[in-house]
């Protein structure tokens, strides 16, 4: 493979160890970056490192500091940082697994690509890999990775294995925190058959293909304008969608009954319905001759 691993090392259940090589499934290629230009010059704007008061300070006189409180920092060198990052081990070992649908969304951060680092790292893998699919389990582990360590599930995909980086407790919020206001009520039966309708309605198999950045395909676009016009100015007009009529006062029920009529013309495209099949024509009888 052409691209960089992420991570290489041993993937180790009990006593079977498995050299593995990982990737990431993801990349930023699509996003669109700028960069601050003066424009009398048409040269890229550089930062300095300014202390309010003092002015620019040298590279040197730079040290971390973790705020305790407003104002006031824990100093750090370096090398004192260094001496607490986790040394980096070239095992993964899989500690424990729970069901697949049991670790919350919240915790997911990003997915890699795990292969076999070698032919003779194959079998092994291919045994793990259907092991977990049919345990229907995900397998939870730690890596250390530039001297941090990381909490991962891995979990089989097609042919491979996915490891997804996972948020550590202290990092996520708590749900109930923020849902805790919304009212514990049941909704009216004919509104709920109404919106399931709606739901059936637009429900297809999922395609990312199906879905694209507007904001970025726009700012593409424009670049090639700019490009094509040597500089001059180019705007655009925006649609901007229709406000809401009658205020904020909607309607639910009438809402949903629109919006399931609109469906059902047509509004939004929907799974393919199978024909029934036709009718065969019956012969008609042939008249004797006189």
């Amino acid at each position: 493979m052409a691209a960089r691993a992420y991570w290489q090392g041993q993937l180790r259940l009990a006593l079977v160890s498995i050299p593995v090589e990982v990737y990431s499934a993801t990349r930023s290629g699509a996003a669109i970056s700028f960069r601050q230009i003066h424009e009398p010059s048409g040269k890229p704007i550089n930062y300095e490192k300014v202390v309010q008061g003092i002015g620019p300070v040298d590279r040197d006189e730079i040290v971390r500091g973790y705020e305790v409180s407003k104002g006031n920092y824990v100093l750090l060198e370096e090398d004192e940082i260094e001496a607490a990052k986790v040394e980096s081990r070239k095992t993964l070992d899989l500690v424990q697994f729970v069901d697949a649908g049991e670790i919350d969304v919240f915790y997911f951060q990003k997915p890699y690509f795990v292969v076999p680092a070698d032919d003779l790292a194959e079998e092994a893998f291919i045994v793990l890999r259907e092991a977990l699919r049919q345990a229907k389990k995900v397998g939870i582990g730690q890596i250390s990775v530039r001297g941090r360590e990381t909490l991962v599930s891995l979990k089989p995909c097609g042919k491979g294995i996915v490891l997804e980086t996972l948020r550590y407790e202290d990092e996520v919020q708590k749900a109930q925190s923020y849902f805790k206001g919304i009212a514990d009520t049941k909704p009216a039966k004919e509104l709920l058959d109404l919106a399931s309708t709606l739901i059936e309605q637009r429900s297809a198999p999922f395609d990312a293909g199906e879905f694209h950045d507007r904001y970025a395909d726009a700012l593409k676009a424009l670049i090639e304008k700019k490009q094509k016009a040597k500089g001059k100015k180019i705007l655009e007009d925006v649609e901007e969608p229709e406000p809401a009529r009658g205020g904020n006062v909607i309607d639910l029920m009438a809402a949903l009954k629109k919006s399931v009529g609109t469906e059902g013309k047509g509004g939004a495209k929907a799974p393919a319905k199978r024909k029934a099949p036709a009718k065969k024509a019956v012969p008609a009888r042939s008249r004797k001759r006189a």
